[in-house]
């Protein structure tokens, strides 16, 4: 996996185009197989992850995650995404993000993060093209 580092960003790219697996989750870490960086909040799609850092579309817990935070995930040509509402699920997500993903004919989870990261990694296992954005705290 190749990594770049971006003023506010780190991106990977797995030379593979299947999702990559999310190695491990705790409180404020995310870490995505094959890449050596540790996330607070990721977006992960088919080939690649990256930071999610909210304040490029000035995302906040509420509303919540917008269709802006998710149009990047969508331009990979996922068949599903993933939402990870934090651990304590305080990340809102509106009925306009689910409708935009569904009038894209996209499936949509929205879960608690440990457990849409677990639904993710057994979606990517079974080679579904799965993409997804998930915070890692509250």
């Amino acid at each position: 996996m190749l990594c770049i580092k971006y003023p506010f960003s780190r991106l990977c790219f797995n030379s593979v185009m299947s999702s990559p697996e999310i190695a491990s989750l705790s409180w404020g870490q995310m870490k995505v197989k094959g890449c050596s960086t540790t996330y607070k909040d990721c977006k992960v799609w088919p080939g690649g992850s990256r930071t999610w850092d909210w304040r490029e579309t000035g995302t906040n817990h509420s509303p919540g995650v917008q269709p802006a935070d998710l149009e990047e995930v969508v331009k990979k040509g996922v068949k599903t995404v993933v939402i990870g509402r934090g651990m304590s699920e305080a990340l809102q997500v509106p009925p306009s993000t689910v409708d935009y993903l569904k009038k894209n004919g996209i499936d949509v989870l929205v879960l608690q993060t440990e457990k849409a990261v677990a639904e993710y990694n057994a979606l990517a296992a079974r080679g579904v093209k799965v993409g997804g954005v998930f915070h890692s705290t509250c």
